[in-house]
């Protein structure tokens, strides 16, 4: 591990696996970390990055990005293999876990902390208090598991009412509990903010016991991946400013909804995106 730790805080602290995704394309850079750090940064933010990663790939897309790697003999490594019918994905190779030690003591004080595993790391992070922050939760790798082969399916998560409760903001895609709702209405119940992102559908959002849902602006999908995460950064983000968990999930929506025409990393959101998406538009 990298000596001796930052000493400076960061805003947006993001704490799980990069990822190297191995597509017909060519291998590129993915996971939660990526995607919502490189939102954090557009919207302003200092960014930091707790991961691990063995550098298959170069991360000079995170430019200004504080990164904290764990070393890593290899990086979490999915593919995803398309066929007639539908999507199958792999797990190749899944970096080393990420434990409390690794988390600078200086980073802790971040004004948003968000916890994004994508292949079951982190989970004993979820009992630390980063109790200045702001404690965002995107635990879609906790709803994953895989065989033998690599190939991932769904799982349970069975210390979701354990760990819920102490998010501030929670933010999962129907896709994650595999459409399942009552296992949404048992988390909105647990969660002080439940976000539930739709797709080009776009979100609905779970508060003091309402439900509202928000309307994605239509846009030609070239690539749907990591819009969700780009959804949860700015939810997260906005919230964090306004306190008002509708206008985040408004913001959000209208935020992502951007991403999809472009390929990868590529959609992260441009300063015009951003001031677009500030402005309530009826």
């Amino acid at each position: 591990m990298p000596d001796p730790f930052p000493q400076e805080t960061v805003d947006y602290l993001v704490i799980g696996h990069l990822s190297h995704d191995l597509t017909p394309q060519g291998p590129r850079l993915g996971g939660t970390a990526a995607y919502a750090a490189l939102t954090a940064r557009a919207l302003g933010l200092r960014v930091g990055i707790v991961t691990a990663w063995a550098g298959e790939i170069g991360l000079d897309i995170l430019d200004g990005i504080q990164v904290w790697n764990i070393p890593a003999d290899h990086s979490t490594t999915f593919e995803n293999v398309y066929t007639p019918q539908g999507r199958l994905q792999y797990l190749h190779r899944r970096a080393p876990d990420l434990l409390p030690e690794h988390i600078p003591p200086a980073w802790r004080e971040a004004a948003i902390v968000h916890l994004g595993p994508i292949a079951q790391e982190a989970k004993q992070l979820s009992s630390l208090a980063f109790d200045s922050s702001l404690l965002g939760l995107t635990p879609q790798g906790w709803f994953r598991n895989w065989d033998p082969s690599g190939r991932v399916s769904p799982c349970a998560w069975p210390e979701a009412a354990e760990v819920l409760p102490r998010a501030d903001a929670v933010v999962i895609s129907v896709e994650d509990v595999g459409g399942d709702e009552e296992e949404i209405e048992s988390m909105a119940l647990a969660s002080r903010i439940l976000a539930v992102t739709e797709g080009p559908c776009g979100a609905r959002l779970y508060w003091h016991g309402d439900l509202r849902r928000f309307r994605a602006p239509k846009m030609e999908e070239v690539d749907a991946t990591g819009a969700g995460d780009i959804f949860a950064a700015a939810f997260f983000c906005r919230l964090r400013v306004t306190r008002d968990p509708w206008e985040a999930a408004r913001f959000a929506t209208r935020l992502a909804s951007f991403s999809v025409a472009r390929p990868g990393l590529l959609g992260i959101p441009s300063q015009s995106e951003i001031q677009n998406s500030l402005v309530e538009v009826f």
